[in-house]
């Protein structure tokens, strides 16, 4: 028992301590490289880039927090949405950090007054952000809210519904600071976007590897006494020589994959090995189904 409170106890310190520096990384990009110059990046940031605008006397970051708040309060009413307190936390952490970094503690931003570079950097270290707290099941609020709305009343799906959310945003800062400026806006969303998957499928990534091999039993062991992982054997039989094997399957993290073939090398050099990408995995060791 008190090995599991302490297990669970790592872990709620993780995924906050990682939301926590994905939010504070996504509050450099948009505070150092977007907000100099006015490129409102879709979420909430954006739109309180671009209200801003309209009423300079309300700071970007309180701009977040008026945002993101009628948001959520909208969604209770009209969806009834049962927001988790991790959601909540991330959300208003970003408005905080964007708050904090661009008002009270600046930190130095961007002044080579080079749109593209702000813009490429701006979408890709905000994506870094985002990628790490999506990864523990965090939110930045604003244009998910908008597109869970979308997804109510117009039946859109939810990506697409981000995507219209956050291309409206562009298409309103060109109205507010010039077409050329909503041009960027939008290129840092489509970027944006782009990066936040790329880096989710390099987080998340794991292998999936088939073995045939005689020497089974010493790799499976391997496995699950040096690696930790569970092993599952599959009945198979040769169609050439009618033999029947136990071929094993396991799915591991990206980063042991080498240390799992060198092992099967050491093994058995005649092992058969087949790998496959794995987009998700659920379950012990992995990620939890049931926050799903």
């Amino acid at each position: 028992m008190i090995h599991l409170e302490s297990a669970k106890f790592w872990n709620f310190t993780k995924e906050y301590s990682l939301i926590t520096v994905g939010d504070l990384i996504t509050a450099v990009g948009v505070v150092a490289f977007l907000v100099p110059y006015n490129i409102a990046a879709g979420g909430a940031s954006g739109l309180a880039i671009i209200l801003h605008g309209l009423v300079p006397l309300i700071q970007i970051g309180v701009w977040m927090y008026i945002i993101n708040g009628f948001l959520i309060l909208m969604a209770i009413l009209i969806l009834g949405i049962d927001f988790s307190f991790k959601t909540i936390y991330s959300t208003f952490l970003l408005s905080f950090f964007v708050d904090l970094f661009n008002n009270i503690f600046p930190i130095p931003v961007y002044n080579g007054g080079d749109l593209m570079l702000a813009t490429i950097f701006g979408s890709i270290i905000t994506a870094f952000g985002m990628a790490i707290a999506f990864s523990q099941n965090g939110s930045t609020g604003g244009t998910d809210i908008v597109a869970k709305l979308f997804n109510r009343f117009f039946a859109i799906p939810l990506g697409q519904g981000v995507l219209i959310a956050d291309i409206a945003i562009g298409v309103l800062s060109g109205f507010q600071y010039g077409i050329n400026i909503g041009m960027y806006a939008i290129l840092a969303i489509v970027l944006n976007g782009l990066s936040i998957d790329f880096l989710m499928r390099g987080m998340e990534m794991n292998k999936q590897l088939f073995i045939i091999s005689a020497k089974n039993e010493e790799i499976s062991d391997y496995i699950v006494k040096k690696m930790s992982h569970g092993v599952t054997y599959v009945p198979t039989v040769g169609a050439y020589t009618n033999e029947a094997y136990k071929m094993i399957m396991v799915v591991i993290k990206r980063r042991e994959m080498a240390e799992l073939l060198s092992a099967i090398k050491r093994i058995d050099p005649k092992a058969f090995v087949i790998v496959e990408d794995i987009d998700k995995a659920f379950g012990e060791g992995f990620n939890d189904i049931s926050k799903l």
